[in-house]
């Protein structure tokens, strides 16, 4: 049962002191040549969630950034909660020790956060989904602020990212039913920003900053796709938004098809598509009907789509499945330019660097992948994880100590995590990578440094699926950072501005500051609560200063602030 609003004043406590406490045996930092990386505090699930939901679905982690809206003002009579009277110095603390974006930790919305159990009663009938918007909206939400989504069990959770508490202060349930994938568009200024894959293969949008507002535990507002699995009754495995796309989206199923859907368009409208005359070749059919949503089916592979993940301007789309291919994809050409097979095994995930040029891929084969979309080859391998890689990302706020006059990166830094519970971070400056050549008849291998491209075979034909190359044809990359930072089995990770957020399988999520942030932060604690609340906290040197920068999971930063789609 969810505490009121007068009694989560103790739980806040309780969960704060716990929000710190180190796991058994994990260090708190790991080293890096710029600094230490400190262990800044964590976020999970209720403490009350059932162990049996567990293990059901895989935890995935989204960030969000809403941006200001006027709110109404709130009336005295609502301002006397047990958070109201120190609001502002919470604020302000939370804006120090967490917030990239400058703006106010927000105060638990209803009574959504800081539950102790939860009732099997307060679960949901059949998806949870209520299409009332007219709920009481909490007032001492003030529209703005960075948060984090994540799944775990039948539930959807989402913690402002700027506060130290542990639990959630929003939690969305759902009966005999797992919210598998989720995604946030940051472009979207109104309406539904915020998009959920389930087990069934139902899909739903609706806005977070509605579901914020509103002091239950079901979806508000809730446009409802695929219902019942009528186009599609897979496994939603993964949804991400088109970036510039005006509110288009995909979803991928485990049956290998993806799914083009608008979110302008009646959820029910009617969809059938032909059927898929060969398994193993990429198609595209379209729906009949201008009204029809989805729009489009993309049969990618035989087997599960495990990841998609867009380019940073939506031109191309790369997406890795249970054959153990990656294809890279002219989004809207709908074509598949290039792609190739791991060394062996599923690939599991994927992420693009920020300016397009190369494609990170890991999996079974415990190996870390960089694509090269000049080469249209894998130019190296990451070695260093001891069981399969389950999230890649790259670090677009890390300055390469040599980048040049043009801005463009000499050198790139990479992180990846695996199920063997380890964080790698990894440098990639090509120049430097050793590259070797093939053994000569009756002599020794050679090496060369340098650009790969004189090295390597032609590229192949446009729409080709190289084979797996040799491993002793691919230079290897040692990890610059191997460091073991959750108990449990790691899903993903995700690099902010100023610290660097790793998730494991059962739904905790670790908050860890990059060198120099948290003192930097401690130094002006005073300076900035003796000035206005209004000023923004001290921030790291970024690359690419007032581009568009992509974190991981569709995060990227731009103009001071994180945001996520």
């Amino acid at each position: 049962m969810i505490n009121s609003a007068n009694g989560m004043a103790s739980a806040q406590a309780s969960s704060s002191s716990l929000a710190n406490a180190p796991s058994p045996g994990l260090k708190t930092y790991f080293k890096t040549p710029e600094g230490r990386y400190k262990l800044h505090y964590e976020k999970g699930h209720p403490s009350g969630l059932m162990h049996y939901v567990q293990g059901k679905t895989v935890t995935q982690a989204t960030l969000a950034h809403l941006k200001d809206r006027p709110s109404p003002p709130t009336p005295p009579s609502q301002s006397s909660s047990g958070f109201s009277a120190s609001s502002g110095v919470r604020s302000a603390a939370a804006r120090l020790l967490g917030g990239s974006n400058g703006s106010r930790a927000l105060s638990f919305v209803g009574g959504n956060g800081g539950s102790k159990s939860v009732s099997a009663s307060s679960r949901l009938g059949s998806l949870g989904i209520s299409s009332s918007s007219n709920s009481t909206s909490t007032a001492n939400f003030d529209g703005r602020g960075t948060y984090l989504i994540f799944n775990m069990g039948d539930g959807i959770f989402i913690s402002d990212l700027n506060s130290q508490d542990k639990e959630p202060m929003k939690a969305i349930y759902f009966n005999n039913v797992y919210p598998v994938c989720h995604a946030f568009d940051q472009d979207a200024k109104e309406g539904h920003d915020l998009v959920i894959g389930l087990s069934t293969g139902d899909v739903y949008s609706v806005s977070l900053r509605q579901q914020l507002q509103d002091s239950g535990k079901k979806l508000i507002g809730a446009q409802h796709y695929n219902k019942d699995g009528s186009v599609n009754s897979s496994r939603c495995i993964c949804v991400a938004w088109v970036p510039g796309g005006d509110g288009a989206f995909v979803v991928a199923h485990t049956d290998g098809n993806l799914y083009v859907y608008e979110k302008s368009k009646d959820g029910a409208g009617d969809s059938s598509f032909p059927a898929i005359k060969d398994q193993t070749q990429f198609s595209v059919a379209h729906a009949r009907y201008s009204k029809s949503n989805p729009i489009a089916r993309w049969h990618i592979c035989q087997g599960s789509i495990n990841s998609l993940a867009f380019s940073t301007d939506g031109a191309y789309l790369a997406a890795v499945g249970r054959d153990g291919y990656l294809r890279v994809f002219d989004y809207s050409k709908e074509q598949l330019i290039c792609g190739g097979k791991s060394y062996y095994g599923a690939l599991l995930c994927c992420a693009w660097s920020l300016d397009g040029k190369y494609i990170l891929a890991g999996g079974e084969d415990d190996l870390v992948q960089v694509w090269s979309m000049e080469e249209r080859k894998v130019v190296a391998w990451g070695e260093g994880h001891n069981s399969w890689v389950s999230g890649v990302a790259f670090d677009s706020y890390w300055s390469p100590p040599n980048a040049d006059d043009t801005g463009e990166a000499v050198m790139y830094r990479f992180g990846s995590v695996g199920q063997d519970t380890q964080l790698l971070l990894w440098d990639l400056e090509l120049d430097e990578i050793v590259v070797p050549l093939r053994r000569p008849p009756g002599g020794s291998p050679t090496f060369s440094t340098g650009s790969q491209s004189a090295h390597w075979d032609s590229t192949p034909p446009v729409g080709i699926l190289q084979p797996a190359p040799s491993m002793r044809d691919v230079p290897k990359l040692s990890p610059l950072v191997a460091h073991r930072v959750h108990t449990e089995p790691l899903s993903g990770l995700i690099f902010t501005q100023e610290s660097v957020l790793t998730v494991c399988r059962e739904g905790h999520t670790k908050v860890w500051m990059r060198p120099g942030v948290a003192e930097s932060q401690a130094s002006n604690v005073e300076t900035v609560l003796s000035t206005s609340l209004k000023d923004k906290p001290p921030s790291t040197k970024v690359n690419y200063s007032g581009q568009a920068m992509t974190g991981t999971n569709g995060g990227f930063f731009h103009g001071g602030r994180i945001f996520g789609h």
